[in-house]
C-alpha cells in the first residue's frame, strides 16, 4: 500500500489540532516577526535618504530614525523567543502523542504481522515518524512561512517604488520556485529509497544482533560482515546520489541568484538616472534582495527536507494505516468461561491458498479433560492453539468455548481466560518480580512469591544477588532455559485462567527440575480444561485423552496404552523415541 503525502500530513495534523490555542499563537507570531522584518527596511531607505539630501533637523531625524529601527528589531527579537518557547512546547507534546499513537496502534497489529517484520525495523519506523513531524514543524515555522510572508511582501514593498522591478522581481521568483519544487518532487523517489535502504540495514543489524551466538557457534562472522557490507553499499549508492543531484541543484540555484542582482541593481541604475529612484532605494532594494535570497536559498532545501521527512514518515504511516487484521466486531461480548469446553467445528485453516493446514477440523474437549496433541512436524499441533487465541482468522468453521463463538467476543477476554506456558519462553527486559506479575498484574508481591514456590523457581531468585528485583536480560537471556520455563509456569500459574495450554513445557528442564515441575503442573491443572502440545510422548502418559493429527486432521484418539494396542502413528512415534533411550 502506497502512503501519500496527504495522508501523512492528515496524521501529523490530527495531533497537532489537539493544540489550537499554542498552534494559532504560533502561526501570528511567526507572521508577525516576518513582517516586521519587512517594514524595517523602510526606515532604512528613509535613514539614507536623509543622509544623502541633509536637511536642517536631519541629524534629529536620523537619530529619531534609528530607535524605530532598533524598536522594530527588538520586538521582531521578543517575538521569536517567545516563539521558540510554544514551539518547544507543542512539538514535544505531538511528538509524545505520535509516538503513543504509533505503540497502541502497532501493538495491535495481529500475530503474523510480527512473525513478518523485523523488530529493528518497527522500532525505526516509530522513531522516524516522530523525527519526521519534528522535521516538518520547523520547517513550517522556521522555514515555509517566513518564505511567503517575505516574498508576498518584498514583492508589495516593491511596487510602491516601481512596478518594473516588482514584475522582474516577481518572474524570478516564480521561475526560481517552479524549477526547484518540480526538482524536489522528481527526487522524492529517490529520497524514498534511501530511506527504505536504511531501515533494510537497520534490520539486518538488528537481526545479527540477535542471532549474535548463532553467528559465533556457526562461524558466520564473514558472511555477516559481507551480508551487512553489501546493504551498506547499497545504502550510500543510493545516498551518493541523491547528494550528488542536491549539489547540482544548488549550483543552478546560485547562478539564478547572480543573475536576478545584477538585473534588479542595472534597471535601479536606470531609474535612478531618470530620478525615479533615490538612494535609500539602493538601501531598500538591496536589503530586500539579501533577505529574498536568503529565504530562496533555503526553498530547495526546504522541499527536499519535506520530502525526505515525509519518505521517513511514509513506512509507518503506512503502518497505523494498514487495518489491524484480527478485530473485535462491533457487537463482540465479553466471554464468559463457566465449564471450559472447546469445540472445534468443521474448521478450515492455510497460511497460503496453496497450502492448507486444517482440512475441516473437528474436536470437542470436555470441561476439565486434559488432552494431548500429538503427530508429525507440520501436523498443526501449533497451528490448533493459535486459533483457539484467534492469532489468526479461520477460512471456514466455528470455535467454541461454552458454545460461544470466540470470533464474536472481545480479544482481549477471550485471552484473559487461556494461559500459555510455551516450549521457548521470551520474557521482557525487566525484573523477575515483574515477569511473574505479567500473569496477573494487580497480585501482590505475596501471590508473586507463592506462584514462584509452586513453579520451583523460588530458590534459584533468592539466590541472585537482587532477588525478585533482578533483571532478566532482553528476551531473559541472562537465565538458563529451564529457570525461564520456570518462570513461565509460575506466570501461568498467577494468571490461574480455566483453560490452559501448554507446549511442551518442561522440555528445558533437567530431569530433578522436571520432576518438580511435573507435580507444579499437575495441581495446576486441577480443575482447568488442558491442551497439552506433546513433543516428547514420555510427558504426556497422564493425559485423559491422546489426539493424534496428521494433515491437519484427527486420526486418532484415545489413552496412552489404548493407542499402543493399535497400529497406528502413535506407536510408531512412541517405538522411535522410546527406543532412543534403550541402552
Amino acid at each position: 500500500m502506497k502512503v501519500t503525502n496527504k495522508q501523512i500530513i492528515n496524521v501529523f495534523w490530527k495531533h497537532v489540532r489537539k493544540y489550537p490555542v499554542v498552534t494559532a499563537m504560533l502561526l501570528t507570531g511567526t507572521f508577525s516577526v516576518y513582517t516586521v522584518e519587512i517594514i524595517t527596511p523602510w526606515f532604512y531607505k528613509k535613514f539614507f535618504d536623509t543622509l544623502a539630501a541633509p536637511i536642517a533637523n536631519g541629524a534629529d531625524i536620523l537619530v529619531h530614525t534609528l530607535f524605530i529601527i532598533i524598536a522594530l528589531e527588538l520586538l521582531a527579537w521578543l517575538i521569536y523567543r517567545l516563539n521558540a518557547v510554544g514551539l518547544v512546547r507543542l512539538e514535544t507534546r505531538v511528538i509524545a502523542d505520535l509516538n503513543e499513537t504509533s505503540f497502541n496502534y502497532l501493538i495491535g497489529h495481529s500475530y503474523s504481522f510480527f512473525t513478518n517484520s523485523f523488530a529493528g525495523s518497527l522500532v525505526r519506523k516509530v522513531n522516524r515518524l516522530s523525527r519526521a513531524f519534528e522535521e516538518v514543524a520547523d520547517q513550517v515555522q522556521f522555514s515555509l512561512i517566513p518564505l511567503i510572508v517575505t516574498v508576498v511582501g518584498i514583492l508589495i514593498g516593491v511596487s510602491f517604488r516601481s512596478i518594473v522591478l516588482t514584475a522582474t522581481l516577481g518572474v524570478w521568483v516564480i521561475i526560481f520556485l517552479t524549477a526547484n519544487y518540480f526538482f524536489a518532487r522528481w527526487k522524492q523517489p529517490y529520497e524514498i529509497a534511501k530511506s527504505m535502504k536504511d531501515t533494510e540495514a537497520t534490520g539486518v543489524l538488528a537481526d545479527a544482533i540477535g542471532n549474535s551466538t548463532t553467528i559465533k557457534l556457526f562461524t558466520g562472522h564473514e558472511h555477516e560482515k559481507q551480508r551487512y557490507h553489501n546493504i551498506i553499499e547499497e545504502w550510500r549508492k543510493v545516498y551518493s546520489f541523491t547528494w550528488n543531484i542536491s549539489e547540482i541543484a544548488y549550483g543552478v540555484q546560485s547562478l539564478l541568484m547572480i543573475a536576478i542582482e545584477f538585473i534588479m541593481l542595472y534597471i535601479a541604475i536606470k531609474l535612478w538616472r531618470v530620478g525615479i529612484l533615490t538612494v535609500g532605494d539602493f538601501v531598500l532594494i538591496q536589503i530586500y534582495i539579501i533577505r529574498l535570497m536568503r529565504q530562496l536559498w533555503d526553498f530547495g532545501r526546504i522541499l527536499r527536507r519535506f520530502y525526505m521527512a515525509f519518505a521517513d514518515a511514509a513506512e509507518m504511516v503506512e503502518i497505523l494505516e494498514l487495518p489491524h487484521e484480527i478485530k473485535d466486531r462491533k457487537t463482540a461480548k465479553e466471554l464468559a468461561v463457566r465449564q471450559g469446553k472447546i469445540e472445534f467445528n468443521n474448521v478450515d485453516f492455510g497460511f497460503h491458498q496453496t497450502r492448507k493446514v486444517l482440512n475441516r477440523f473437528n474436536l470437542v474437549i470436555q470441561p476439565g479433560e486434559r488432552v494431548a496433541l500429538v503427530g508429525p512436524s507440520g501436523a498443526g499441533k501449533s497451528t490448533i492453539t493459535h486459533l483457539l487465541f484467534r492469532f489468526f482468522e479461520i477460512d471456514a468453521g466455528h470455535i467454541l468455548i461454552d458454545g460461544q463463538d470466540i470470533s464474536k467476543v472481545t480479544q482481549k477476554s477471550l485471552r484473559d481466560q487461556i494461559a500459555l506456558v510455551p516450549q521457548e519462553p521470551i520474557l521482557f527486559h525487566r525484573t523477575l518480580l515483574d515477569n511473574i506479575r505479567y500473569g496477573q498484574r494487580g497480585a501482590s508481591d505475596a501471590e508473586v512469591v507463592e506462584a514462584a514456590k509452586k513453579a520451583h523457581c523460588h530458590d534459584f531468585i533468592n539466590e541472585l544477588p537482587f532477588g525478585y528485583d533482578t533483571y532478566v536480560g532482553e528476551r531473559g537471556i541472562k537465565l538458563s532455559g529451564g529457570e525461564r520455563q520456570r518462570v513461565a509456569i509460575a506466570r501461568a500459574i498467577l494468571k490461574n485462567a480455566p483453560i490452559l495450554v501448554l507446549d511442551e513445557a518442561t522440555s528445558s528442564l533437567d530431569s530433578e527440575s522436571e520432576a518438580l515441575i511435573q507435580d507444579a503442573l499437575r495441581e495446576l491443572m486441577k480443575g482447568k480444561t488442558v491442551i497439552v502440545i506433546a513433543h516428547r510422548l514420555s510427558t504426556i502418559l497422564s493425559m485423559d485423552r491422546i489426539i493424534v493429527i496428521e494433515n491437519g486432521k484427527v486420526i486418532d484418539m484415545g489413552t496412552h496404552q489404548e493407542l499402543l494396542n493399535r497400529q497406528g502413528i502413535y506407536k510408531k512415534l512412541w517405538e522411535i523415541q522410546a527406543g532412543g533411550f534403550l541402552p
